[in-house]
């Protein structure tokens, strides 16, 4: 998909379709007026309320040259915002190009013709044409395709440009990190994800450096390890360094972090059957690190940032970790395996040790780690937890501006009780009640009381429907964050 920048009038606009956004208490005054009318008619009718993401469509649109006129709702304009004009792109697009149109020109007038607003449309589209087929093999799912997008504005300008470029660049990334994530544990196992990333910073100007079993043995990464052993998979802690040309004016460096079991079956404490086809998604974190990383070898940050993936697959088989064994992490503290389905804190573990003991001065880790924050709450929201109020206060700004919500959630000192062991240092698993709090304090020790902020993406990372602006299947969550958190460090 082509994203382009022009000037060219409303009325003039040659496209498969023109779409202009409709608000409750505001009419667009740069349509012809025939166009007008009709508009006024469809409001009066009942047919379009400009509520958000409603639409009405009209094919062969009189005083205007595109062949079709969308209009979409986007509610009062005061209440108008980049997360609105993100959705309402992606819904642009997934409504028109099942129609055929190749090619759809957006007109935004005003005080919407601004660098925010066309980042924020620009990075919609982009993810709004996102479809989860690639391993169909009929042509026709294929076909229809939408080739370029047009924003016109009063002006062209150079910021403006700029914008688009961000835009473009973010919605890759997360749509990068968005095929990761769908594709099956048979084809993309840790060895692969290894190869994905060696590739990713070819192609990005990036460094790279694998740790394979034997140099993780060396270390002594027992809980990372022990998650690996039931696989005939062999596991990887991926590493990709982004530095800046100039140095910067902080000692700052910022991990990325991501979970990445390309395939969960819970182990021994295997899980149900139901669902279970989903557990290709529980490297969902690893692929936002990736996909963030992508991102930010274009864009730039001030500040170095390295991201850190551990991959393993988690079987059962007669090498598989058993309920009641302890294992030794890289940092020393033993850990009682009380559940094999809490793998992912255990794997979490030794690569923030590792992003430590390299130099990172602030933590950020993105996980699917517990279905408790999905109890807490449900799909809307990723819950944050952090033991530095500074950093969590900047990821949070930052999650408000790329439009990807979060909640704090508390991390009181009487949660490690609940993670006591007679046997180890500590479980890995904090009884029924407060699971995602619990998950949180296990990583706590392991980050040596650097800033960090933990982000469980569990109900997050994947629809099971799809959205009016986004196809069913992986979110790509949190890689707009990561983004905006390098970038305005």
């Amino acid at each position: 998909m082509e994203l382009i920048l022009s000037a060219t009038p409303a009325t003039e606009i040659e496209a498969g379709a023109l779409v202009v956004i409709g608000f409750e208490d505001q009419d667009p005054l740069f349509l012809s007026e025939e166009a007008l009318a009709w508009l006024k008619a469809t409001r009066e009718s009942g047919e379009f309320d400009a509520k958000p993401l409603s639409t009405v469509l009209w094919h062969r649109p009189a005083g205007l040259k595109a062949q079709r006129l969308l209009v979409i709702g986007a509610g009062p304009k005061a209440k108008c915002d980049t997360a609105l004009m993100r959705r309402i792109a992606g819904a642009a697009v997934r409504a028109l190009k099942p129609k055929g149109v190749a090619e759809l020109a957006f007109r935004v007038e005003g005080d919407l013709a601004s660098e925010a607003i066309i980042e924020a449309l620009a990075e919609g589209a982009v993810l709004g044409d996102f479809e989860p087929n690639k391993h169909q093999t009929d042509p026709k799912k294929h076909e229809k395709r939408i080739e370029n997008v047009r924003f016109s504005v009063p002006e062209e300008s150079i910021p403006l440009v700029e914008a688009l470029r961000r835009g473009r660049t973010v919605g890759e990334a997360q749509n990068y990190t968005r095929a990761l994530a769908n594709e099956p544990a048979n084809l993309l196992t840790p060895q692969k994800m290894a190869e994905e990333a060696k590739a990713l910073a070819a192609g990005f100007g990036l460094e790279c450096e694998i740790l394979d079993e034997d140099r993780m043995r060396q270390l002594g990464m027992g809980a990372l390890l022990g998650v690996a052993q039931g696989s005939a998979e062999r596991p990887a802690l991926i590493v990709l360094k982004y530095v800046p040309a100039e140095k910067p004016a902080s000692e700052d460096h910022l991990a990325l972090v991501g979970k990445g079991v390309t395939f969960d079956t819970g182990g021994v404490s295997i899980k149900p059957s139901d669902g279970m086809e989903k557990m290709k998604y529980d490297m969902s974190g690893a692929a936002a690190v990736l996909g963030a990383m992508r991102a930010l070898a274009q864009l730039k940050p001030r500040i170095p940032v390295t991201a850190y993936a551990p991959c393993v697959e988690n079987m059962v088989s007669s090498r598989a970790q058993r309920p009641g064994d302890i294992v030794t992490s890289y940092l020393g503290k033993t850990i009682e395996v009380l559940n094999t389905d809490a793998e992912g804190r255990l794997i979490l573990a030794d690569a923030l040790t590792y992003a430590v003991r390299q130099g990172a001065t602030h933590l950020v880790d993105a996980a699917t780690l517990t279905g408790a924050i999905a109890v807490a709450l449900a799909h809307l929201r990723v819950g944050v937890f952090s033991n530095n109020e500074e950093l969590q206060a900047r990821v949070l700004k930052a999650s408000e501006a790329a439009g990807e919500r979060m909640w704090a959630l508390p991390m009181d000192e009487e949660y490690n009780e609940l993670l006591k062991s007679a046997f180890a240092d500590l479980a890995n698993i904090g009884g029924r009640y407060g699971g995602a709090i619990t998950a949180a304090k296990f990583l706590e020790p392991f980050v040596d009381g650097k800033p960090w902020v933990h982000l469980d993406i569990a109900g997050t990372a994947w629809l099971d429907e799809g959205k009016p602006f986004l196809a069913k299947g992986p979110t790509g969550v949190p890689v707009r964050s990561f983004v905006r958190l390098a970038m305005e460090w």
